[in-house]
């Protein structure tokens, strides 16, 4: 059994709710509760369903997350062409 000592406000909205449903407290808890553990079971099915595509595409550039400002600088100034930057991810 688990104790919760919740504000005043959340308190008073769960009394509303109980009586508006005409479901008491602990079944209000437990459905929240449901839905909660639902959302972080998505986010890792999503995370699953997505992992063996990520980085799968890359451009071959391990250092992109750092020089990718660079880059953009010196494309938008005419010293690298776009083929340049997708050379390699292309091929």
């Amino acid at each position: 059994m688990t104790t919760v000592r919740l504000p005043v406000e959340y308190e008073q909205r769960l009394n509303f709710l109980s009586t508006v449903k005409k479901k008491n407290k602990s079944d209000l808890i437990k459905e929240a509760l449901d839905m909660l553990f639902r959302n972080e079971e998505m986010e890792i099915d999503s995370y699953e369903l997505g992992k063996e595509y990520f980085g799968k595409y890359g451009s071959g550039n391990s250092n992109l997350s750092v020089s990718y400002k660079q880059k953009i600088k010196d494309f938008l100034h005419g010293k690298l062409k776009i083929e340049n930057i997708f050379k390699k991810r292309f091929k």
